[in-house]
């Protein structure tokens, strides 16, 4: 995903915590799994690529990073065309897109087309997918807002574990243009998700009034005010460095136990161990992050988890066997997941929940930057070395290196009024609330209190959900 989007959704309507809000969350599910999911599971594809093109690993490494960096580095364009025509149309289109550029795919004759379709047609066609779906999560669920983006975000670790070995089995039988023209037809399911994304209705009167008041207020889509805080740029500092790393393993494990005679389909497996872990530490680290005495601390416990993530690539580079691997991804996918869950709610707590959707697309395009290079600098040292033990142990610096600024720079550059800064948000959206509610049981809401309430909307309705996949 990337990025900012001002939520237009009425405040008169209150979210309904359930109902048709179950059929958008499972939307939300698959749609998740499908735009994180997808450009891991494709590495399965990379060495009858690099068969059939007479290419290095470093040619294939870039399919991924397109991918992702469409999927992080779109998000103003996601902004835009959401605000102009509405979550469902959005949504059917991508999946369109995303099906279109595998199926083309499996038509191309050299690397550089598969660039241009499986890369960014389709990463443009999952980022337009992706985005309004997590809006869509925000207008359906309020008290259970927590639960629902658990829920959404496990689809990227349970499709992990399905789509690494279907596709490993569709490249068996059918070989990879099959397997691409198979995976274009699966990823149609994001038109289908997509037309689950019905819009709430508002109460007419309300709506007149709400949308009176609207027309005269600015749009504006990204707040570059963000800048002026310490926190926000060391935080997007090592965000950059932490990414440039993060992404390697699991695009490269594969082929590493490929590269160690193991069968096809046991390497694949990798992946799927890899996505069982990760589907338990996410909430399991929610859950710990959520403590009273953690959570204050909970930029440090981040540390924490980029170091344990940087050290297990260290002791992934001596992995010699499969059973070496194993071992090495079941501890990665532990870190991968401490990371995912945290990631987004220490960018809150450092910047607030008012300049939060701003902050979030500003770090996803900086990340992109870093997910375009990562993975095929990577291939360059591997084609140039022949050893992926370097390629394992680059990765591992860089992941502990952004958590020693991101530790380092909170501790000593940092003031602590962002905790204070913290409360008032809560305090000031749970007053926001209260006007709702009472708003509701009086009926016809008064101009007064809707410009009131309207004050602050983004703070409620139009917040990018911090979601544990938005970047991973």
């Amino acid at each position: 995903m990337g990025a900012v989007v001002i939520d237009d959704n009425p405040s008169s309507v209150k979210a309904p915590d359930g109902g048709w809000g179950w059929a958008v969350l499972f939307g939300c599910f698959v749609i998740t799994g499908f735009s994180y999911a997808f450009p891991k599971a494709v590495s399965v594809f990379f060495k009858e690529l690099i068969r059939e093109f007479g290419i290095g690993y470093s040619d294939t490494a870039w399919i991924s990073s397109i991918l992702l960096a469409m999927l992080y580095g779109t998000g103003p364009l996601c902004s835009i065309c959401v605000n102009r025509f509405g979550c469902r149309p959005v949504m059917m289109v991508g999946g369109l897109f995303a099906a279109l550029g595998m199926v083309s795919a499996s038509f191309c004759t050299s690397i550089l087309t598969i660039y241009l379709t499986a890369g960014v047609i389709t990463g443009l066609g999952l980022a337009l997918n992706f985005q309004p779906s997590l809006i869509m999560l925000n207008r359906y669920f309020d008290k259970r807002r927590p639960l629902a983006n658990g829920l959404a975000a496990a689809g990227s670790p349970v499709f992990l574990c399905a789509l690494s070995p279907l596709g490993q089995i569709l490249q068996d039988m059918f070989g990879w243009r099959g397997g691409f023209l198979i995976l274009g037809g699966l990823l149609l399911n994001c038109c289908a998700c997509g037309a689950l994304m019905r819009p709430l209705e508002p109460a007419k009167k309300a709506n007149e009034e709400v949308k009176e008041i609207k027309d005269k207020k600015p749009k504006k889509l990204l707040d570059f005010s963000v800048f002026k805080d310490r926190g926000f740029l060391i935080y997007t500092v090592a965000a950059s460095i932490m990414v440039l790393g993060l992404f390697v393993p699991p695009v490269f494990v594969v082929s590493y136990a490929k590269d160690l005679g193991t069968q096809d389909t046991k390497a694949a497996a990798l992946l799927t161990i890899l996505g069982f872990i990760d589907i338990f530490a996410r909430p399991t680290c929610g859950v710990i992050a959520g403590l009273k005495w953690v959570r204050p601390r909970c930029i440090y416990l981040f540390g924490f988890a980029m170091i344990f993530n940087g050290f297990t690539d260290l002791g992934g580079s001596m992995a010699d066997t499969y059973g070496g691997l194993v071992v090495f991804v079941l501890f990665f996918g532990i870190s991968y997941g401490m990371v995912g869950a945290l990631q987004f709610e220490v960018l809150m707590a450092i910047v607030g929940t008012q300049k939060f959707s701003s902050a979030i697309g500003l770090v996803l395009l900086a990340e992109a930057c870093a997910v375009l290079i990562g993975p095929p600098s990577a291939g360059k040292i591997l084609d140039a070395t022949g050893k992926y033990m370097y390629v394992f142990i680059i990765a591992g610096v860089e992941v502990v290196l952004s958590a020693l600024v991101l530790t380092f720079g909170n501790f000593f550059c940092i003031r602590k009024t962002k905790e204070l800064e913290h409360k008032e948000d809560v305090t000031e959206i749970n007053e926001l609330h209260k006007v709702e509610d009472q708003a509701v049981e009086s009926g016809p809401v008064e101009p007064a209190e809707v410009e009131e309430f309207l004050k602050d909307e983004k703070a409620k309705n139009g917040e990018v959900v911090t979601n544990p996949e938005t970047c991973v």
